[in-house]
């Protein structure tokens, strides 16, 4: 046996043994979906991943293009990465229309891959879809009619205060495409003098009483509902009040 012919054997032993030993596990977390702010008027995409450890990460759109690659390098290579969140930048309808937008990203099946040291490699599948959920309707503070934050003026509420809503049962009438729409959580959420506060609510609850101690931060108070449907895609709304 020559050694030339030694090397070509050995080479694919290592090769064969490499690849029995490398396996594909999911991701703990993968999701990727749209979020609308209905109230200022724009569009973004976010993702959530978790699981690893790996050290490059790439997601593919539905027809194929990388539209996200990333890899560590040096110490956080021999560390390996675990959790990643990304937030596009969201600008107006007027800087990129909604339907500018959708066709950046396309409907369909995205692939999310990370290769880990040793070869492991994760991996998930996720449904982007461009049907958005209609903005929570009807949102009252105390029985008072919420105003955008931009309004000339805004109510003016005593504590304790409740918000309440209508149900989210249908797709944007303008933004997206039509189409059912699953309503699985609300989301409260609301930040004052750097301090954020969010509770997540089932789908059958649309009303929520803000703790005292959240009221307590300021005199102005913004709020924001966020209705997520089974797709994983938000539409938010916002308002303001004034507490006396």
């Amino acid at each position: 046996m020559t050694a030339k012919f030694l090397i070509l054997v050995l080479a694919s032993a290592l090769c064969s043994t490499a690849a029995a030993n490398a396996r594909t596990v999911e991701f703990s977390e993968a999701e990727l979906y749209f979020e609308l702010n209905d109230s200022a008027g724009d569009l973004g995409i976010h993702s959530s991943i978790d699981g690893g450890p790996y050290t490059t990460l790439e997601i593919e759109d539905a027809r194929g293009r990388v539209v996200l690659w990333m890899g560590a390098f040096g110490q956080l290579a021999q560390q390996g990465m675990t959790q990643f969140f990304l937030e596009s930048a969201e600008p107006s309808f007027a800087e990129l229309a909604p339907a500018a937008f959708f066709r950046r990203f396309p409907e369909g099946t995205y692939d999310i891959e990370a290769v880990g040291r040793r070869g492991v490699r994760f991996e998930a599948e996720v449904e982007l879809s461009h049907v958005m959920a209609a903005r929570p309707g009807h949102i009252t503070s105390n029985g008072i009619p919420a105003v955008d934050c931009d309004a000339p003026t805004l109510p003016s509420i005593s504590a304790p205060v409740i918000v309440d809503w209508d149900p989210v049962t249908q797709s944007h009438p303008t933004v997206g495409k039509s189409g059912p729409v699953e309503i699985v959580r609300y989301e409260f959420f609301a930040e004052r003098e750097g301090v954020k506060f969010s509770v997540q609510l089932p789908p059958t609850v649309t009303e929520f009483e803000i703790p005292a101690e959240v009221l307590a931060l300021g005199d102005e108070f913004k709020f924001e509902i966020i209705a997520r449907t089974a797709s994983g895609n938000n539409t938010a709304v916002e308002a303001c009040f004034l507490l006396d």
